[in-house]
């Protein structure tokens, strides 16, 4: 538990920009809320979150196998 004199932690929330308590009072940190909890797993789930790949394969006979 945080004592009274410090103060709560605030967080910008990563799926809206908000401020954002980061404290375990807030269920959803470091969201902000449910809604963007929920938004960045939808995104998460659907892959909309990857990265491209840069590395080429060097085997030339890899798509034969």
């Amino acid at each position: 538990m945080s004592s009274p004199d410090v103060p709560l932690k605030r967080v910008r929330c990563p799926a809206c920009g908000g401020p954002s308590v980061y404290a375990p009072s807030n269920p959803y940190r470091p969201f902000c809320g449910e809604r963007c909890k929920n938004l960045d797993l939808g995104a998460w789930a659907s892959e909309r979150f990857s990265l491209p790949e840069h590395e080429i394969n060097s085997d030339p006979d890899f798509e034969k196998s």
